[in-house]
């Protein structure tokens, strides 16, 4: 019996032992510090290691040697969640920060827009009381929300006291237009408040001049803020220069300064516009931060008179910056831009340039609260830009070419531009400045000087029905259909070391494919910022091992099709491939500003889908009166500025040019083909080349010229199954040789060429009706012409002309093997309607 007993006792120890030992595997396991620090180290490198590296860490370090695997394992998934839990509770933090500011913008809307109701109930009781009395035709009660600035004299400017009364009139109205109901305020089209929208936009409805207002939430204290916004080149990139010409304290801790700032003219068709303002910071009795600012009266301010002779004096309302801190770090911040820019100054044509607030918004009062924000978001380390490029540097390329896309388009007299030979008749301007050289500011070492300087072709031209951002967005895609990898070439040889030669020197062939490689892009991917590199390769043996790639920096902005009153534009300079920081430029490109339509503004002779130069519809003055029963215009509007700098040699000035300007009108050309084509109408029968592809005359031309060449000649142009129908227009267009027509008059223009013959003089269908016969044969070929030109016209019909050398309208030389001239009958088969050439193997030489 106790043998028994003792043999149980024996059974349930051994039994408790192996139960106890299993709680002891599963149980919490409290880890020393030195274990915690060991496995963070592991975490940091990998935060989930898989199973050998976790034996392997047993091993490595002793002090772990007691814990489980299973245990360590366990270890990190927790490790993971809480990491996951920590970055959460992060996001949700600042979302919550975000959404309760925002919440007390949209509050304080609410109540803006509340006293604007009662006012505005105030006002019609007001109206309707008038009504009533006997003087109620002499009382004007206009319940528009007027801002009156009253005229300060010069008087009152010219000494500290008067300047302070200025000063907090200026911050009375001020903040009464960006808290208050001093300006009647609609919500900006398309710019709906939200968490994740940049902030809550506005634009004045029945007020003089322009105004638009932004309030949002930026990451950055207010002083901070005042200093990037008062640094306005920094970020307003159609700011030239701003200069403080005074500055003194106010006796309430503030500041007075006297600004003299100038803008850039944003086609070529207007001027500029300056700013002779008064600026006052200060800070408020709530901790707000305020810069407040307006024009003072008076035009003759400035640097010198012969400075500001290219620029109309605007005027700045009362406008500025209310910056207040928030509880949880970061500002609220208040914009308010409110302008007269004198669009009597303009023509008629581009007056809503001038008069749009939409425009306002989208290029001064957006424009700054979104560079605010993208400096707050690099400064956290929230964008991440390519190619190791820190986001200053990039930046910083983005206005530089920007800027100089600018100062060509304005060319100022200061910067050292002149006009060239211009007697106001000229689709195309052509400037010359002999002083400017490819500069780096920050190191002279790199820059390029010429020894003839730069030549800049320009021109605008009205945009009738075309979506600017889908131009734009074509543009960039497809640069293959309007631009010339040659003179791309020429102008990236300028960035070389060496003489860069005059265009068709050093031919080259484009294989039409171009790699978009991407640095980086503003928080909303409104600007993108990227490098283009375009394949080529050399046609010369010597140079085939070369390497003929051409690289471009691009800035692309205005994609967004449901941005109202936003810009689009294109604008790229040459780099080599591996530009440094300070890289020198010289950018050229496309500018698309919107127009808006009118009722009264009816233009008769603007059509639909109708592409047009500007220079057709220019008118400084008055608004004309138009008809009341005029229809209301409802086609979109647009202008487009076009300009392209190119590096010249003294002794090549007239030949660059000549270049300058013929590719310039082929761009026009292309852009006007390309606009055409993706208006939202379609094509109109009325617009662009009689003798476009795929039109009822060139169709009837094509069957004309394949007949009389089989007449002539005794054989076929193009095969017998080719013959047929509309199948005629498409072979001839394809034919391999370049098959080109010329009118029958003293002086032959071309008026037709197939794409072989388009290619063989670098040009387009619309230029190809500039250019004379005798200009694309040299001095053998036009004596070979001119002895067979009896046999042509009067024996034969036809002429076999030898081989020999043409010229291109880019200055290149082409080769042909054999050229042959016959008269092309019309339908009757007795009137001649043109002559016709084929040039049989032709090649650049």
């Amino acid at each position: 019996m106790a043998m028994a007993v003792a043999h149980h006792m024996e059974s349930s120890s051994g039994s408790g032992s192996s139960i106890s030992k299993h709680l002891d595997a599963g149980k919490y396991v409290r880890y020393t510090a030195e274990q915690v620090e060991a496995l963070e180290r592991v975490y940091a490198e990998c935060p989930k290691p898989s199973s050998l590296r976790r034996q392997q860490l047993i091993r490595e370090c002793p002090i772990l040697s007691n814990i489980e695997p299973k245990q360590i394992k366990v270890w990190f998934q927790n490790r993971r969640c809480r990491e996951k839990q920590r970055k959460e509770a992060s996001r949700l933090q600042t979302v919550n920060r975000k959404l309760n500011a925002m919440n007390k913008l949209l509050m304080e809307e609410n109540d803006r827009l509340q006293k604007q109701v009662s006012q505005l109930v105030c006002e019609n009781g007001y109206m309707r009381q008038q009504l009533h009395t006997v003087n109620a035709s002499a009382t004007d009660a206009s319940c528009d929300s007027v801002v009156t600035t009253p005229q300060h004299s010069l008087r009152d400017a010219n000494n500290p006291a008067g300047l302070l009364s200025i000063a907090e009139e200026t911050l009375a109205e001020f903040l009464s237009k960006a808290t208050g109901t001093a300006v009647d305020w609609v919500q900006m089209p398309g710019m709906k408040p939200g968490p994740d929208s940049v902030g809550i936009f506005a634009i004045s409805q029945n007020c003089s001049g322009v105004a638009a207002r932004a309030c949002g939430l930026v990451s950055l204290e207010p002083t901070k803020i005042a200093e990037i916004l008062k640094d306005r080149p920094s970020w307003l990139r159609e700011c030239r220069n701003l200069e403080v010409f005074t500055m003194f304290p106010a006796g309430n801790g503030g500041t007075i300064e006297l600004v003299y700032t100038q803008t850039f003219a944003p086609t070529t068709l207007a001027p500029a516009r300056d700013f002779w303002t008064l600026r006052y910071t200060t800070t408020l009795e709530n901790g707000s931060l305020v810069v407040c600012e307006r024009s003072l009266s008076g035009s003759g301010a400035g640097p010198s008179a012969a400075a500001a002779a290219q620029f109309v004096r605007a005027e700045m309302l009362p406008s500025g910056y209310l910056i207040r801190p928030c509880d949880g770090g970061g500002s609220i911040i208040h914009i308010v831009d409110h302008l007269n820019l004198e669009a009597w100054s303009v023509p008629e044509v581009l007056r809503p340039l001038y008069e749009s607030s939409k425009i306002i918004a989208q290029k001064m009062t957006i424009a700054a609260l979104r560079f605010i924000r993208q400096v707050a978001q690099e400064t956290s380390g929230e964008v991440v830009y390519g190619l190791g490029r820190q986001p200053a540097v990039l930046r910083t390329f983005s206005q530089r070419l920007s800027r100089g896309f600018n100062d060509a388009i304005n060319g100022f007299n200061d910067d050292g531009w002149s006009i060239m030979n211009c007697d106001g008749t000229e689709d195309v301007i052509i400037a010359i400045n002999s002083s400017k050289s490819l500069s780096s500011t920050s190191n002279p070492a790199n820059a390029l000087s010429f020894l003839g300087g730069v030549l800049c072709a320009k021109a605008s031209m009205l945009l009738q029905n075309v979506p600017p951002a889908v131009l734009v967005r074509f543009l960039r895609e497809h640069r293959s259909e309007w631009a010339d990898f040659n003179v791309d070439a020429y102008c990236a040889a300028s960035l070389k070391a060496g003489t860069y030669a005059y265009p068709g020197m050093r031919p080259t062939r484009f294989t039409g494919s171009q790699i978009i490689m991407p640095l980086g892009h503003t928080i909303e991917n409104e600007e993108l910022l990227e490098v283009i590199r375009l394949e080529g390769h050399s046609s010369a043996l010597e140079d085939a091992f070369l390497s003929g790639d051409i690289h471009l920096l691009q800035i692309c902005s205005g994609i967004d099709e449901n941005a109202v009153g936003a810009c689009s534009e294109l604008v790229f300079a040459p780099i080599d491939e591996m530009f440094p920081d300070d890289a020198p430029l010289l950018p050229s490109g496309f500018h698309i500003i919107p127009l808006e339509s009118k009722s009264s503004d009816t233009q008769d002779s603007l059509t639909t889908n109708r592409t047009l130069d500007l220079t057709s519809s220019l008118e400084v003055g008055p608004a004309t009166n138009h008809a009341a029963g005029d229809a209301p215009c409802q086609n979109t509007r647009s202008v487009l500025t076009i300009a392209f700098q190119f590096p010249f040699d003294s002794n090549l000035q007239d030949n660059v040019a000549t270049m300058a300007r013929q590719y310039v009108r082929s761009v026009i050309s292309s852009v006007q083909r390309v606009a055409m084509a993706i208006s939202p109408s379609g094509l109109s029968p009325a617009v662009g080349p009689k003798l476009s592809p795929g039109s009822p005359e060139a169709l009837t031309l094509a069957h004309w010229i394949c007949q009389s060449y089989s007449f002539h000649l005794g054989a076929e142009l193009l095969k017998s199954e080719s013959l047929d129908g509309d199948s005629v227009l498409k072979n001839l267009w394809q034919h391999q040789d370049a098959i080109l027509c010329c009118s029958m008059k003293s002086l032959p223009v071309f008026i037709f060429a197939n794409q072989a013959g388009l290619d063989m003089l670098e040009t387009t269908l619309v230029a190809l009706q500039d250019i004379t016969l005798d200009k694309i044969f040299d001095e053998s070929g036009r004596k070979a012409l001119c002895s067979d030109f009896a046999n042509l016209m009067e024996q034969q019909g036809f002429a076999y002309l030898p081989a020999g050398i043409c010229m291109s309208t880019m200055g290149r030389h082409v080769s042909y093997e054999q050229a042959v001239a016959w008269k092309v009958f019309a339908a009757d088969e007795s009137t001649v309607h043109c002559l016709a050439f084929s040039f049989v193997n032709w090649s650049f030489v």
